[in-house]
């Protein structure tokens, strides 16, 4: 079985919003709604292929050194298994727009992953979620 090796971000604005980004119909798990991101090339680190992937994704510029880790996930698909780095980023440069077609929102980061009828998402994002809320709860008590 290949191993999918993906950094993904959650942009996270200073009133605890985050991006989410609808998969576009003609895609695999269309209609679902995930975190920003893509497919680490070789010869890439995760923070210079989220880098990337965000520019290319929603027109932003973000500094590799904004990209905080957080989590991963590890997730076995039936056709490959994704290994996935989620990055917290709290500044970029620019207004995020869905550059390819793909619709954008941000959304309480208390309850991202929850609200499963209007964002619902692939199980490998949904695991991310919990780890979100937590950090989002940890920075509310500081």
């Amino acid at each position: 079985m290949d191993i999918v090796w993906v950094a993904a971000g959650a942009l996270m604005t200073p009133d605890f919003k985050v991006l989410l980004s609808r998969r576009p119909f003609g895609k695999n798990l269309a209609g679902f709604w995930e975190y920003p991101g893509g497919k680490i090339e070789r010869g890439e680190t995760p923070q210079d292929a989220l880098c990337r992937e965000l520019q290319e994704e929603l027109n932003i510029i973000v500094d590799p050194a904004a990209l905080k880790p957080l989590t991963f996930a590890s997730f076995r698909y039936e056709r490959f298994h994704l290994v996935m780095p989620l990055f917290v980023c709290r500044s970029w440069q620019g207004r995020p727009v869905g550059a390819e077609g793909q619709e954008i929102d941000f959304v309480h980061a208390e309850t991202v992953g929850l609200d499963t009828q209007r964002y619902p998402m692939p199980p490998a994002d949904g695991e991310l979620s919990d780890s979100i809320r937590a950090w989002v709860k940890q920075q509310q008590q500081k």
